[in-house]
């Protein structure tokens, strides 16, 4: 069967295993496809966290010609606030927290912007209730 919806989004990034590694631990995403673009001889990741045929393409590029910055950003739902808190915490450490946590109540959550190695913004949260506007659509 086909493909149908929305399936990704392509960044462009300044070094593959750099992004990896970033989406890997903050993202809980994974590797499932891996490629040099014969068209381009571009190097080309595809991540997925497993939950649903979706993944963010990662383009290698000499020099990202933009990124997305908090509120164009990417956002990616925890199991906990606790979990919210630890990354924050390594983020903070690592000196890659932009924002937060920040706690906005129902539908926003509970939320913080981490900065990937190129530029891009992560959102982390808990509490969205995005699952919930698309069931009683």
């Amino acid at each position: 069967m086909p493909d149908l919806g929305f399936t990704h989004i392509a960044l462009e990034v300044s070094n593959i295993d750099n992004s990896i590694a970033f989406y890997q631990k903050y993202a809980g995403m994974q590797v499932v496809h891996r490629r040099t673009d014969s068209v381009n001889n571009v190097d080309v990741v595809w991540i997925s966290d497993l939950t649903r045929p979706f993944v963010i393409v990662l383009i290698q590029t000499a020099k990202v010609s933009s990124s997305l910055c908090p509120n164009s950003h990417l956002g990616v739902a925890c199991e906990s606030r606790e979990e919210i808190d630890r990354l924050c915490r390594q983020a903070s450490s690592e000196g890659i927290l932009i924002d937060g946590p920040s706690d906005r109540g129902a539908p926003v959550g509970y939320w913080a912007y981490i900065r990937d190695p190129d530029g891009h913004t992560l959102e982390i949260s808990y509490g969205q209730e995005v699952r919930l506007a698309i069931e009683s659509h």
